[in-house]
């Protein structure tokens, strides 16, 4: 036991004058020359400044990342329109105006940091409702802008296709004329705002001649017409003549072998057209002494088809004209149903007719009295659609049928 006890640390005796002396400290060692050598000095300053920034720098991007990426102040979806020629900060004070974002130069330093600057895109933009900052930069980087949409019935004028585009007030600038008639596809267009009306007149053109190229190129080869042009002009008879899908091939077949034997069309849109141009409608019955009056359009008076179109076709009456059923069918009148009723000969269309005066009988039969006491009387002769045998017949029944043209469809 008593080995591993440790010795006790002997005191050396001193002398009282060696006591009251102090002990002797050792100097430190005096540093080094290099160390205190004046770049070392800037050096580590230097090397202290960097990793206090990076420090620094990794709490903003801690913190603006969160910023970044957080819930937006926005309540509800909202358009909001980037004028072309913005800057990053031109952008950011409308984004900041329109409510869609509140911190600007978090935006500004996403971008930055994202290295997004150039890839902003102007145009008009729906932001859902709390987009963060990295949606809103996204979506104005991928370019996801709102898209409009203009609609064309078939069978306008193109004075009334100007009319249409003149009344969108997203479309922009001016037409500088009306396109000439037939040259226009009807369709629905999209488009996004700041496109021009003279673009979207382009655009139509341009899927117009696509179309025509392409149906012409397999149209039925014993079509009695020549060119291209002369398609699109039946194809704008065919489309003023029906509404109804499943009858533009019938109608075609009609007109087609009409002109195969040589025979007038006796179109009533023909008539309208030669009276009123890209107007369109009377808005009133044909006069009997409308027929009779000569126009260039009138195929009651001229041979074969008009000079020009009549209307601007959609793509299913220009597939009929190029591609017509195999019928023999050379009449048809309205049957009294919003369709209309075909014969091959004159007499199964005379009867046609009189089943349509029935029709039309029936229903004047079953009006309310009151209409019929305070309705006034028409001061025009309706015009007639019932075809003769031959072009050289006159109409018989003239003033008696029923249009067989649905001329203001």
């Amino acid at each position: 036991m008593n080995a591993n006890r440790p010795e006790p640390k002997r005191i050396e005796p001193r002398s009282p004058r060696t006591a009251i002396e102090p002990d002797t400290v050792q100097m430190p060692m005096r540093r080094s020359a290099s160390a205190r050598h004046p770049l070392v000095i800037i050096g580590n300053a230097i090397i202290s400044i960097f990793v206090l920034l990076a420090v620094v720098a990794g709490i903003v991007l801690f913190v603006g990342k969160q910023r970044f990426e957080q819930p937006g102040p926005l309540p509800q979806d909202r358009v909001v329109n980037i004028p072309r020629g913005s800057g990053m900060r031109d952008i950011a004070d409308v984004l900041s105006r329109e409510g869609v974002i509140d911190q600007p130069y978090v935006f500004i330093g996403g971008v930055l940091v994202l290295k997004a600057r150039e890839d902003l895109k102007a145009g008009e933009y729906q932001f859902k409702a709390h987009s963060s900052l990295r949606d809103v930069v996204e979506t104005m980087v991928e370019g996801k802008v709102v898209e409009h949409q203009v609609s064309f019935p078939e069978g306008l004028t193109s004075q009334q296709i100007v009319a249409r585009l003149q009344d969108d007030d997203v479309l922009t600038g001016d037409i500088n004329q009306v396109p000439r008639e037939g040259s226009l596809l009807p369709d629905t267009y999209n488009f996004t705002r700041g496109v021009t009306r003279e673009q979207m007149i382009q655009r139509m053109q341009q899927a117009q001649q696509r179309a025509v190229k392409e149906i012409w190129d397999r149209r039925a080869a014993d079509l009695p017409i020549k060119t291209p042009d002369q398609l699109i002009i039946l194809a704008s008879l065919i489309e003023k003549e029906t509404g109804k899908p499943d009858e533009r091939t019938r109608v075609a077949a009609v007109f087609v072998n009409r002109l195969k034997q040589k025979m007038r069309l006796q179109s009533d849109p023909t008539i309208i057209y030669g009276l009123v141009g890209g107007k369109g409608t009377l808005g009133r019955p044909i006069m009997k002494s409308e027929i009779e009056q000569p126009t260039p359009y009138n195929t009651y008076l001229i041979d074969g088809l008009p000079p020009g179109p009549i209307s601007n076709p959609g793509r299913a009456s220009l597939e009929a004209a190029a591609n017509p059923a195999r019928t023999r069918e050379l009449y048809f009148v309205a049957d009294g149903t919003g369709g209309h009723a075909f014969a091959e000969t004159y007499d199964q269309h005379q009867k046609n007719v009189q089943r349509l005066r029935l029709i039309e009988t029936d229903q004047k039969d079953q009006s309310p009295i009151e209409d019929r006491m305070t309705s006034a009387p028409s001061q025009a002769t309706p015009a007639p659609t019932t075809a003769p045998p031959s072009p050289t017949t006159p109409p018989p029944l003239r003033g008696t049928s029923q249009p067989h043209a649905q001329a203001g469809h």
